[in-house]
């Protein structure tokens, strides 16, 4: 069962918005900071955006007064407002989560990862 499944991710212009969401799967019911990395070919991957349990907020400079990371605790899932995305954002984006319970777990948080999702920004 794949740990966490993003979503909202495709071709954008230039200057345009998108908006990313990130759900754990039913199985997982303990969360710690949830975040946003993402990956071009060749390079590694990097922090976009992390958030605690707690609301606190961390972003790289990188995506600063244009990115948006929040998270809906009732409904385990991480959102990624992207605006004003610029032809260097492209990359595929993944979903991490620290987890701290699941069905068969409970214990010191592990980290998982969705599946990525493609985010394209050209004219």
């Amino acid at each position: 069962q794949v740990p966490l499944v993003e979503s909202g991710g495709g071709l954008v212009q230039p200057g345009g918005s998108l908006r990313l969401s990130c759900a754990a799967s039913r199985n997982i019911f303990g969360l710690n900071n949830m975040g946003w990395y993402r990956q071009t070919p060749g390079k590694e991957r990097e922090l976009v955006a992390e958030i605690s349990s707690g609301g606190s907020t961390n972003y790289a400079d990188s995506g600063k007064a244009r990115f948006t990371i929040s998270r809906d605790n009732a409904r385990n899932t991480v959102y990624l407002q992207m605006n004003s995305l610029k032809p260097e954002d492209t990359a595929v984006y993944y979903c991490s989560a620290d987890v701290t319970r699941t069905s068969h777990y409970s214990g010191p948080p592990f980290k998982v990862w969705g599946q990525g999702t493609q985010v394209t920004v050209s004219s």
